[in-house]
C-alpha cells in the first residue's frame, strides 16, 4: 500500500516550488544507541548578530548560502536536536536568510490547483487513521527489557509508513498545508475512530495514570474551561497536616512517601485546574492522538522528525504547540519511569524548543492554554516524588520537607527538560510580566523553590572519618543552577525599569512568606545547629537578588520591602554560616567528612555557579549589617567563626570549641570575611561594566588566560557587547609560544602593567578563588611585576585599593567600621601581633591594617564632634568613649582585665598589693571584662531586639559555653588577671613600625619636614608597599582627619621609650634577630645550592639535549678525546661506573629503534601537495621517493639476476630502520636486571616492557634497545688516518684482498662471547623493528641476499635521513646535528660483523668490474637460460659504497675508504654523463660527439667530460639506445638548450648525493668534522674533503667537476666494458634500458600535505565524505596528513583481521607512524607502534586557542609555526620523546 501510495502522491504531479516556499524543514536529531536509523552527525550553527531568539539555528546549507561575513556566529555540536530556523522571521532576522529562504511576496506565489490535491485529501486521513490503529494494536505496557523490545519491533514495522509521511513533508507547502488539515480536522478524527476497537487505547491511557473526561464515575471532574482561576494552594511549610494517602495511579509518590511520617505536601484544591493538568486527557484529532503514541512509544526518531518537518506550517505549529502543552503532564510522567531518560530528555528539547522559542506563539498558548500553570504544576508534582525529611536544625521536630538528591530523578538531570522549558518561556517578557502578576503562580513557585531549601545538609564527623562519601553533592549544585537560579535571572531580566516595580515587590513578599514558613517549620529561634552546613538557600537568594535589582535598576526604597529586625537577624544566620563553614573547611576541620566537602566548598565559589550562590549571600549579608547594629553583627561573625575566646590580651587562653591548631586559620578567615563584606562593591553601586571589568581584572592576575577563559559570570552574561573592549583593555595578547622541547602553549591575555599598577584587588581575587593557591599565585605576580618596574624591591603586601562609593541604601554598612565591638577587636590584636602571641600571623596583621584603614576613609565625623565624644561620660562598657573610629584611636586603655588559666605568666606578675578596692572599681570602669563582652553583648542586643516592650529586656542570657559548645573533656580552672596596658591603637601603631622595621623610634612624623603634606595631601587610590608603609599611611590619614590625633602621634614619637616592656622587648628582639640571622644562613647556603644545582644542570643538559660546549666539559662524552687514553671510557648510568667496553662485560648505548618511511615521502618537487577538499583533487603517490625505488627494482628483477639485483640497489625508503640515542651508556648486565625490574613495577604507563622499551635511566627518554659498543681504541684510529704515499693500483689490490679473506676482526669474536651473543641480539632487533614486506624482496623468500641488502640499507636509511635533518645539504658544515648522540660508528661495527658472514663470489664482485678490464666481454652477458648480471652503469653507486665498506675489516684505513670513493667516483660520473647523453636531442649528441672526439687526443682528455661525453655517445650508438625515441622522446628531452655551464651543473647535481653521503660516512668512521660552505660551493668542498680534487688545484679558474676523476685503468677500455652491457641489453629493451640509465637522484626534503587556511574548508568536505571501503559516512572521519587518504577513526566496518583502519594504514603509509587530522575534533592524533597520543591542534582561533571537539565552534585558521612543530617531530622522529601522554591502541583506531 505504502509503495503505490508513493507512486501516486510522490511520483505523480507535483507542486512546482515557489507552493512550497515556507521555512526550511531541515531537522536534525541525537541518536542514541538503540536506533535503527542513523544519519551523518549534524553540526548546524548559530549567529548571535542575525538572531532574535537565543536558540537560533541554521543548517550549515542555509548558512553557507546566507550572508553572514563579519558576524558573531559558532558552529556547534546539537546536544537535544534541531530543526533550521531560516526563514522563519519570528526567530531570526530576514537580513540572515538564505537565498531558497527569503520571503518573497505573496503576490508572486501562484495557487495551488484544486484537482492536484484531490486524491491527497482522500486518501492520507485513512492512511494516518491506519497508522494509529498499528499503534494502537501494537502497544504493550512495557514491564521489562524483552516488552521494550516488542515496542521496537512495532516502530520497525511502522518504518516504511512514517518514512512516507516523512518525503510528503518535504514535497513543500501545499502538501504540508493538506497534512495540517488532515491531522487537525476534528470531524475526521471522530467519523474514523468511532465504532473501533479502543480498548487498548484506554488500557494505555489508565496505565499512564491518565482517565478518559467521559469517565466521571470514576474521577468525578469536570474539564475545566478556558480561564479558570489560578492555582490555589493549601498546606505551606509550616502546615501540621499528615500525608493523605497517595492516588494510586501515581507510583513515583507511593514510593516517595515512605517512611516520611508528618512533611509538607503541597496540594492544589481538587475544583481547580490540578486533576485537570496532572489526570485528564481527552484527544479530538489525529494530530493528539499521534503525539500521545509519539510519547508513550518514547518519541521515536522518524515520528519526532515528520512532526518537526510539519512546523514551516504556521497553522499546524500553533496546533501542535496547544497539543503540546496538554500533553506536559505526560511527557513528565513518562519521562520519569523511561529507562533511557537521557536520549528521551534530548528529545522533548528537540521538539520543545522550536515551540517556545517564538514569543508569539509561547504568548498564545500561554493565555489560551494556560501554559503557566501547567509548566509549574507539572515540576511541583515531579520533584514531591522525591523528597525526604529535612533534618536541618530541629532534626525531630522538623515539618521541612526537601528534596532528596541521591535519587535518579535529580542524579541523572531527569529534571533538565522541563526546567529548560520553563526558563527558555521565561525569556520571553510578555510571559515573565504575566508570571509575575500571577500571585498564585508566585506563591506555588515559592513552594516549589523551598524544596531545595535546605537540601544535601552536611554533618561535621567529629570522632572517625566518614565510611562513604556521598558524590550527590553535584546534582544538588546542578539542581539549585538550572532549577532555582536560572529562573530567577530569567525574572530579573525583565525587571530593569521603573514601572517594573510591583514585580519586585511581589515576589519579595512571597518569598520572606516562604522564608518565615521555613524558619517556623525548621523551628528556627537565632542559634543554628552546631556542626551542620548545607549551601543551597535559594529562598535568601531570591530575595537577595530581587533586592538588589529593586535599589539598582528600579529606584525603590530598600526599607519599603525589608522585613523588621527579628527576620533580619534570622536571614543572616545561615549566610554567615556557611562562610564561617568555608574557613573551618579550608581549616581541615572537616576533613573526617572526606574529600567531598572540599568540593562542594569549591563549587560554591566556581565561576559558573559564584554569581547564583557566594555573591547573593554576601549581598544579602551585606543589607542585613547596614541595617542591623553594627555590634551584635559584628560579635556574631566572631562567634560563628569560634574565635571568641582567642579575641583577650592575655598570652594564654582556653578555646571551648576551637583545637589550637584551627585558630589561626579560622581567625584569618573571619577578618577576610569582614574585607570582603565591607570592601565588595558587585552589589553596592557598580555598573555591569565596572563588575565586568573587576571579574576580568581579579581572573587575569590569577594566571594568564585564554580568551575563553577570562569570561566571568558574575551576573554578566558572557559575551556581552563590551567583553571585547572591556578586555582589550585591561589584557595584552600574547600570541601563542613555541618552546624548543616541541610543547605548545595557546594565545593568552596577560595583565596590562596599569592594571597591577592600579586595579589589581586582592579581595575579588580571594572572592573568586576555588583554590588557595590561586591567591598566591597573584601576588607572586604582582611582586614580579613592581620588582620589573622598580616601583617596590621588598616583599609586598597585598595592596589598598580606595573602593567606589556605596549606594545611598548601604550607607549603614559602614557603621560596621564604626562600632566599639571592632575597635575593641583590632585593638586587642595589635596588641597581641606586638607581644608575639601564639596563632597571629602577618595575614591577621594585614587584614587589621585593611580594616582600620577602610575605617578611616569612610568617617563621616567632624573634628568638633571629636572634642564633644571625647568628654568624661562614658559608655557602659568603658573601652571607648564613643564609637567613630578616628577619635577611638587616641583613646589610651590602661588596664584590662582578663580570664587566664592558672598558669599563665599573667598570674605571676600580678601581685596582690596592687588590686585594692578602689583600684578594681577603676579598672571595671575600663572594660576588664573583655573575654565576656563580645558575646554577652551579642545576647543582649539581640534579646533587647526581641523584647522591646518587655521589662526583662537586661536578664541574664545563656552562658556561652551551653552544652552544645562545650569541648570533650572538663574545662580548665581560669583565674582572673589585670593587665596593665597603657597603651591606645595610634601608640600601638606606632611600635608596630619599630618593630617591622626592627629599629627603635624609626617612625618620625612626615609633616613635621613638610607641613604641605597635611595641607594637600597627595594620597593615591591605590597604595604598594609592605607593613610599614601600610602603618605610615594610616598614621598620616588618622593625622589628616583629627587635630589631636596628629599632636598625639607627635608625643608618642617625642618619648623615648622601647616599644613594649622592657624584659618583653629584649627577648622578642633577640628571638626576632636571631630569626633573621637564621633566615640570612638559610638563604645564603639556598642560593649556594642552587647555583651548584644549575651547575650540574647545564653539564647534564650539554650532554642529554645537544648543547654546544667545549669537549672537555661533557663528563659522558662517548669516547674521549685525550689522545693518553688508549681505549674509549663509557659510563653506566646504572651502576655508575667506568671503563672500557669488554667482550666479557660489554657497554652498550641506549637506542630507541624504529621504521621509518619519511625518506619514501620525498619528492622531486620543492612544493608540499595540497590536501584534496574537492572530489577533483587527488594525490597519486607515483611520484615519491618510495615508488619510483620500487618500480626500478621490480624493473631490474624483471630482466636481470636476482642476487644481482639486490646488490644494485638500496632498500629502508619504506619501512627502514632508523637507530636514535640520547647518548647515554651502560653495562649489558645492567640493563638486563632493569629491565626485571621494570616487569616486576606494576605502575607502568605508555610503554611495553614486553616488547623492550624502557625509558633511559638518566634522562627518561624513551628506547627500546641497546646497541653494544665494540671495543677498541681511538689512537689507533688516528694511525690508520695517518697520509701514505702509496700508489692507487697498490691500493686497490689491498682492498680486493681485504674483502676476500674472513677480516682482522679478533679471532675471539668468531666465539660465543657476550659481545658477540648481544651483536646477533640486538641485529635481530633491528631486523624485528620492521615488517617482513619491507626487509623481503627476493623473488626467493628466505634467500640469504634478503639480509645482505637488508643490512647495508639500515646504514644508508640512517645516512640518509641525518642528511635530511640537516636540511638536505652539507653546507652548514660541523659536528653531526646529535655529535654527542651519534650511534652511526657502533652501528656500523654491528652491521659489518654480520656483513662479514656473506661473501660474495670473486667472480661477480662489482669491485672487479670497476678496477679491471674483462678480456671476454660476452662471458659476462650469461646465456638465454640463465639471467645477466645487472650491468655496472645500472648499479646504485651509494648502495656499491656502502657495501665495499661493509666488507672491509674494521677500524678501516682512511687511505683504503679514499681508494674506495676515487674509484666508484668514475662510475657515477660515467653514469651521469650517460644520463645526459639520454636527456640530450639527436642535434645535441651529434655536436657533443664532434666537440669531443677534436679533443680526445689532449693531455687531460681523461679528466675532460666533453671528451668523456662524445666517447660515452659513440659507444652507446652502438645499441638502439637512442633508437625509437618518438613519442616518449619528447618527455625525457629537456626544453632548454644544453650550455656547457647547464650540463656542468647538471653533472654536480647528479653527483652530490653521493659526495654528500659519503662525506657523512666518513665523518662518523673517522671523526672528522665538515667544513661549512656557500651551497654553490657544495661540491667542490666536499671533494676536497673527500680526497677527490688533487691538492695543488688551483681556485681561481671555474670549478670543473671532471677535475675529480682519477682513473683505476684506462678511461676509454673500461668505459667500452660498461657500455658494452648497456648495449647488450638495449638490443631488446631500448625503452626499459633507457628508464634505467635516468637515475633520479635529486630528491627534495619529505613534507607533510599543505592544508588550507581556513578549518571551514576541511570540514566541509570530508566530515559528511563516504568512506571509499565501507561507503558510509564514518562517525569519527579522519584523513592522514601524510598520503591524503581518507579513514575510519575506530571504525568497526573497515576492520581488517582485527586491525582498526588507523592502524593498518599508518602500517602501510608510515611503517607504524601515523599522523592524522580528526576531522570532528580538529585536532591530531599520532599513532606510534602500538602506542598512539593526542598531539595537539594545528588549527587556533583568532585568538590564538585550540577549539578541540569544536566545542565552541568559532572559525578556526592554520598555524604555520604549530605545522611546522608537527612536521619537524615527523622528519626528526622525535614524536616519542617530546609527547608524553602516550596510551595502547589495542589496535582499536
Amino acid at each position: 500500500m505504502v509503495k503505490l501510495l508513493r507512486l501516486t502522491l510522490i511520483h505523480g504531479p507535483q507542486p512546482p516550488e515557489p507552493w512550497g516556499l515556507q521555512g526550511c524543514p531541515t531537522t536534525w536529531m541525537i541518536l542514541s544507541g538503540n536506533d535503527q536509523y542513523t544519519k551523518p552527525t549534524w553540526l548546524p550553527y548559530r549567529c548571535r548578530t542575525c538572531g532574535i531568539s537565543p536558540c537560533m539555528s541554521l543548517c550549515a546549507e542555509c548558512f553557507h548560502q546566507g550572508d553572514h561575513t563579519g558576524h558573531d556566529f559558532n558552529m556547534f555540536r546539537s546536544q537535544a536536536g534541531g530543526a533550521c530556523d531560516c526563514g522563519d522571521s519570528n526567530v531570526m532576522r530576514e537580513s540572515g536568510f538564505c537565498k531558497r529562504h527569503q520571503i518573497k511576496s505573496s503576490s508572486n506565489i501562484p495557487c495551488v490547483p484544486k484537482d492536484l490535491l484531490m486524491m491527497s485529501e482522500f486518501v492520507l486521513p485513512r492512511f494516518i487513521f491506519c497508522l494509529i490503529q498499528y499503534l494502537r494494536d501494537g502497544y504493550n505496557e512495557p514491564a521489562d527489557v524483552s516488552s521494550e523490545k516488542d515496542l521496537n519491533k512495532v516502530l520497525q514495522l511502522l518504518e516504511p509508513q512514517i518514512s512516507f509521511l516523512e518525503d510528503l513533508t518535504k514535497m513543500g507547502g501545499a502538501m504540508r498545508s493538506v497534512l495540517t488539515q488532515v491531522l487537525t480536522n476534528q470531524q475526521n478524527y471522530k467519523d474514523l475512530t468511532s465504532g473501533f476497537n479502543s480498548k487498548k487505547y484506554l488500557i494505555a491511557l489508565k496505565s499512564s495514570g491518565l482517565t478518559y473526561p467521559e469517565d466521571k464515575l470514576v474521577y468525578g471532574i469536570q474539564e475545566p474551561s478556558a480561564g479558570t482561576s489560578t492555582l490555589a494552594v493549601q498546606g505551606f511549610a509550616g502546615a501540621t497536616g499528615t500525608l493523605g494517602q497517595v492516588d494510586s495511579s501515581d507510583e513515583e509518590d507511593q514510593d516517595g512517601s515512605q517512611g516520611l511520617g508528618k512533611r509538607k505536601r503541597v496540594k492544589l484544591s481538587s475544583g481547580t485546574k490540578d486533576q485537570s493538568i496532572m489526570d485528564v486527557l481527552k484527544h479530538k484529532s489525529f494530530l493528539e492522538e499521534l503525539l500521545f503514541w509519539t510519547i508513550k512509544y518514547e518519541f521515536p526518531q522518524k515520528m519526532v522528525t515528520f512532526l518537526l518537518n510539519m512546523l514551516p506550517d504556521q497553522e499546524y505549529k500553533v496546533a501542535f504547540t496547544k497539543t503540546f502543552v496538554q500533553h506536559y503532564a505526560f511527557i513528565m510522567k513518562t519521562l520519569k519511569k523511561s529507562h533511557e531518560s537521557d536520549t528521551m530528555s534530548n528529545r522533548i528539547v528537540h521538539i520543545s524548543v522550536q515551540l517556545f522559542s517564538n514569543e508569539e506563539l509561547a504568548r498564545q498558548v500561554t493565555e489560551e492554554c494556560q501554559l503557566l500553570d501547567i509548566m509549574v504544576t507539572v515540576l511541583l508534582y515531579m520533584m514531591e516524588s522525591c523528597l525526604i525529611k529535612s533534618e536541618l536544625q530541629d532534626e525531630e521536630n522538623s515539618l521541612h520537607v526537601v528534596v532528596n538528591c541521591g535519587e535518579a530523578l535529580l542524579k541523572n538531570n531527569t529534571y533538565w527538560p522541563l526546567v529548560s522549558d520553563f526558563i527558555n518561556i521565561l525569556s520571553h517578557q510578555s510571559v515573565a510580566k504575566r508570571f509575575l502578576e500571577d500571585h498564585g503562580l508566585l506563591v506555588t513557585w515559592m513552594n516549589f523553590v523551598s524544596f531545595f531549601q535546605g537540601m544535601n545538609l552536611n554533618k561535621r564527623e567529629l570522632n572517625e572519618h566518614v565510611e562513604f562519601e556521598s558524590q550527590t553533592y553535584y546534582a544538588a549544585f546542578a539542581a539549585e543552577l538550572e532549577a532555582c537560579a536560572q529562573p530567577m535571572w530569567g525574572l530579573l531580566s525583565h525587571c530593569k525599569i521603573r514601572e517594573t516595580q510591583e514585580y519586585t515587590r511581589n515576589v519579595v513578599r512571597y518569598c520572606l512568606e516562604a522564608l518565615q514558613d521555613w524558619f517556623d517549620a525548621i523551628n528556627f529561634v537565632d542559634e543554628p545547629a552546631p556542626n551542620q552546613v548545607t549551601f543551597h538557600l535559594p529562598l535568601h537568594r531570591y530575595y537577595a537578588m530581587f533586592l538588589s535589582k529593586a535599589v539598582k535598576c528600579q529606584e525603590l526604597d530598600l526599607d519599603s520591602v525589608l522585613p523588621d529586625q527579628e527576620m533580619l537577624m534570622k536571614l543572616m544566620i545561615h549566610p554567615l554560616q556557611i562562610q564561617a563553614s568555608l574557613a573551618e573547611i579550608h581549616s581541615n576541620m572537616w576533613v573526617r567528612n572526606g574529600l567531598q566537602i572540599k568540593g562542594q566548598a569549591m563549587t560554591y565559589v566556581q565561576s559558573h555557579f559564584c554569581n547564583s550562590m557566594i555573591d547573593p549571600d554576601i549581598y544579602l549579608l551585606q543589607v542585613c549589617a547596614s541595617r542591623l547594629d553594627p555590634d551584635y553583627f559584628i560579635s556574631s561573625v566572631f562567634e560563628r567563626f569560634k574565635v571568641v575566646d582567642l579575641l583577650t590580651m592575655a598570652s594564654q587562653h582556653q578555646n571551648t570549641v576551637l583545637d589550637a591548631e584551627h585558630e589561626r586559620s579560622m581567625l584569618e578567615g573571619a577578618l577576610t570575611f569582614l574585607v570582603i563584606l565591607l570592601s565588595l562593591r558587585l552589589h553596592l553601586g557598580m555598573s555591569d561594566d565596572e563588575i565586568l571589568r573587576a571579574e576580568m581584572v581579579a581572573q587575569l592576575c590569577m594566571n594568564d588566560r585564554t580568551h575563553k577563559n577570562p569570561n566571568p559570570k558574575s551576573g554578566i552574561i558572557p559575551g556581552s557587547y563590551s567583553f571585547e573592549s572591556v578586555l582589550s583593555a585591561v589584557a595584552d595578547f600574547k600570541a601563542p609560544v613555541f618552546e624548543p622541547g616541541g610543547s605548545m602553549q595557546q594565545g593568552m591575555y596577560t595583565p596590562k602593567a596599569e592594571v597591577w599598577d592600579q586595579e589589581f584587588d586582592p579581595v575579588m581575587v580571594i572572592l573568586r578563588t576555588v583554590y588557595r593557591r590561586d591567591v598566591q599565585s597573584a601576588m607572586d605576580r604582582y611582586t614580579a611585576f613592581l620588582k620589573q618596574s622598580g616601583k617596590f624591591s621588598g616583599n609586598p603586601w597585598p595592596p589598598y585599593k580606595k573602593r567606589t562609593s556605596l549606594h545611598p541604601s548601604y550607607k549603614g554598612l559602614m557603621r560596621l567600621l564604626h562600632c566599639k565591638t571592632l575597635h575593641i577587636v583590632l585593638f586587642t590584636l595589635l596588641y597581641k601581633i606586638l607581644m608575639d602571641h601564639q596563632n597571629l600571623s602577618e595575614h591577621v596583621l594585614c587584614m587589621v591594617l585593611y580594616l582600620i584603614e577602610l575605617g578611616l576613609e569612610n568617617s563621616t565625623e567632624d573634628e568638633s564632634d571629636e572634642e564633644v565624644m571625647g568628654g568624661p561620660e562614658r559608655c557602659h562598657d568603658s573601652w571607648f568613649p564613643g564609637s567613630n573610629l578616628v577619635s577611638n584611636m587616641r583613646h589610651f586603655i590602661n588596664y584590662v582585665r582578663v580570664r587566664v588559666p592558672e598558669t599563665a605568666p599573667e598570674v605571676k606578675r600580678d601581685s596582690p598589693a596592687s588590686t585594692s578596692s578602689d583600684n578594681l572599681g577603676s579598672l571595671q570602669n575600663s572594660g576588664t571584662a573583655q573575654v565576656f563582652s563580645l558575646v554577652a553583648e551579642r545576647r543582649k542586643k539581640f534579646q533587647e531586639i526581641i523584647n522591646r516592650s518587655n521589662s526583662e529586656a537586661n536578664q541574664v542570657v545563656r552562658p556561652k559555653t551551653s552544652s552544645k559548645w562545650s569541648a570533650p573533656g572538663s574545662a580548665p580552672q581560669l583565674t582572673t588577671a589585670i593587665l596593665e596596658i597603657k597603651e591606645s591603637i595610634l601608640s600601638l601603631l606606632i611600635k608596630l613600625h619599630h618593630k617591622l622595621s626592627g629599629k627603635q623610634n624609626s617612625y618620625y612624623p612626615p609633616w613635621l619636614d613638610d607641613i604641605e603634606i597635611l595641607i594637600q595631601p597627595e594620597i593615591p587610590k591605590y597604595s604598594h608597599g609592605d607593613g610599614i608603609t601600610a602603618v605610615e599611611r594610616i598614621l598620616l590619614k588618622a593625622a589628616l582627619q583629627s587635630r589631636m590625633n596628629k599632636r598625639i602621634i607627635e608625643e608618642i614619637c617625642r618619648k623615648v621609650t622601647p616599644p613594649v616592656p622592657p624584659k618583653k622587648i629584649t627577648a622578642a628582639e633577640k628571638k626576632t634577630l636571631d630569626k633573621e640571622e637564621r633566615r640570612q644562613k638559610a638563604r645564603e647556603r639556598q642560593q649556594k645550592l642552587l647555583a651548584e644545582f644549575a651547575s650540574r644542570q647545564k653539564s647534564f643538559m650539554e650532554t642529554a639535549m645537544d648543547v654546544d660546549s667545549p669537549e672537555n666539559d661533557i663528563p659522558m662524552e662517548i669516547t674521549t678525546a685525550e689522545p693518553q687514553v688508549s681505549e674509549a671510557v663509557y659510563d653506566c648510568v646504572i651502576c655508575g661506573q667506568s671503563g672500557p667496553s669488554s667482550e666479557d662485560r660489554p657497554t652498550g648505548l641506549v637506542v630507541l629503534l624504529q621504521a621509518s618511511s619519511v625518506l619514501g615521502q620525498c619528492r622531486d618537487n620543492v612544493e608540499p601537495k595540497k590536501l584534496p577538499i574537492t572530489e577533483e583533487e587527488q594525490i597519486y603517490p607515483w611520484d615519491t621517493c618510495a615508488a619510483v625505488h620500487d618500480v626500478r627494482l621490480s624493473l631490474l628483477q624483471r630482466y636481470f639476476k636476482d642476487s644481482s639485483c639486490l646488490l644494485a640497489v638500496s632498500i629502508g625508503w619504506e619501512g627502514g630502520v632508523y637507530v636514535q640515542t640520547c647518548g647515554h651508556t651502560l653495562h649489558i648486565d645492567c640493563h638486563k636486571s632493569y629491565m626485571e625490574s621494570l616487569r616486576n613495577d606494576q605502575v607502568l604507563q605508555g610503554f611495553s616492557v614486553d616488547k623492550g622499551e624502557f625509558t633511559c635511566p638518566l634522562c627518561r627518554q624513551f628506547a627500546n634497545s641497546v646497541l653494544p659498543c665494540y671495543p677498541g681504541s681511538n689512537v689507533e684510529n688516528n694511525l690508520w688516518q695517518r697520509p701514505s704515499n702509496k700508489s692507487m693500483q697498490d691500493l686497490i689490490k689491498e682492498v680486493e684482498e681485504l674483502q676476500g679473506r674472513p677480516g682482522a676482526f679478533p679471532v675471539s669474536i668468531s666465539s660465543e662471547t657476550n659481545l658477540s651473543k648481544e651483536m646477533e641480539s640486538v641485529m635481530k632487533d633491528i631486523k624485528n623493528t620492521t615488517q617482513k614486506k619491507y626487509r623481503d624482496y627476493s623473488k626467493t623468500p628466505g634467500s640469504p641476499d634478503n639480509d645482505f641488502l637488508f643490512m647495508y640499507s639500515v646504514a644508508r636509511t640512517n645516512l640518509e635521513l641525518e642528511l635530511i635533518h640537516r636540511g638536505g645539504n652539507l653546507c652548514s658544515g660541523g659536528a653531526s646535528t646529535a655529535g654527542k648522540r651519534s650511534c652511526l660508528n657502533q652501528l656500523f661495527h654491528v652491521l659489518a660483523l654480520h656483513m662479514r658472514l656473506y661473501s660474495i663470489d670473486s667472480e661477480y664482485n662489482p669491485w672487479k668490474k670497476l678496477t679491471q678490464l674483462v678480456e671476454d666481454m660476452n662471458s659476462q652477458l650469461g646465456n638465454e637460460e640463465q639471467q645477466p648480471e645487472v650491468p655496472i652503469l645500472y648499479h646504485d653507486v651509494t648502495s656499491l659504497l656502502l657495501i665495499q665498506i661493509l666488507m672491509m675489516p674494521q677500524p678501516l684505513p682512511k687511505e683504503h675508504f679514499t681508494c674506495i670513493v676515487k674509484v666508484l667516483f668514475t662510475l657515477l660520473y660515467t653514469q651521469a654523463l650517460a644520463a645526459l647523453s639520454v636527456k640530450c636531442s639527436e642535434e645535441d649528441r651529434s655536436a657533443w660527439k664532434h666537440m669531443g672526439a677534436l679533443k680526445k687526443n689532449t693531455c687531460d682528455a681523461e679528466k675532460s667530460y666533453e671528451v668523456l661525453l662524445s666517447f660515452i655517445i659513440n659507444e652507446l650508438s652502438k645499441g638502439k639506445l637512442y633508437h625509437e625515441e618518438g613519442t616518449q622522446e619528447c618527455v625525457m628531452i629537456s626544453p632548454i638548450a644544453w650550455s656547457p655551464e647547464s650540463m656542468e651543473k647538471y653533472l654536480q647535481d647528479f653527483c652530490l648525493p653521493f659526495l654528500r653521503i659519503t662525506s657523512l660516512l666518513q665523518h662518523h668512521l673517522f671523526g672528522e668534522d665538515l667544513p661549512s660552505c656557500q651551497e654553490e660551493e657544495e661540491f667542490s668542498v666536499l671533494a676536497s674533503c673527500l680526497g677527490l680534487l688533487p691538492t695543488f688545484y688551483q681556485t681561481e679558474h671555474p670549478f670543473i667537476s671532471a677535475s675529480c676523476l682519477e682513473w683505476p685503468v684506462p678511461p676509454f677500455d673500461i668505459i667500452t666494458q660498461w657500455c658494452f652491457e648497456i648495449k647488450s641489453f638495449t638490443e631488446r629493451h631500448a625503452e626499459q634500458g633507457k628508464a634505467l640509465l635516468i637515475q633520479e637522484s635529486r630528491w627534495k626534503l619529505p613534507h607533510l600535505l599543505q592544508l588550507p587556511e581556513n578549518y571551514n574548508t576541511i570540514f566541509q568536505y570530508y566530515h559528511r565524505k563516504t568512506c571509499s571501503v565501507c561507503t558510509k559516512v564514518p562517525k569519527d572521519p579522519a584523513v592522514c596528513l601524510v598520503c591524503g587518504t581518507f579513514v575510519c577513526l575506530k571504525g568497526l566496518c573497515c576492520k581488517q583481521q582485527s586491525y582498526c583502519e588507523c592502524v593498518l594504514h599508518s602500517q602501510n603509509c608510515g611503517a607504524g607512524t601515523g599522523i592524522f587530522l580528526l576531522i570532528n575534533a580538529s585536532v591530531i592524533i599520532i599513532i606510534r607502534g602500538h602506542r598512539f597520543c593526542l598531539w595537539g591542534s594545528v588549527y587556533l582561533d583568532a585568538h590564538g586557542e585550540e577549539d578541540r571537539d569544536l566545542r565552541r565552534g568559532k572559525p578556526l585558521y592554520i598555524c604555520k609555526e604549530r605545522y611546522k612543530v608537527l612536521e619537524q617531530q615527523w622528519i626528526s622522529h622525535t614524536f616519542d620523546h617530546i609527547n608524553k601522554r602516550w596510551g595502547p591502541h589495542y589496535n582499536g583506531l
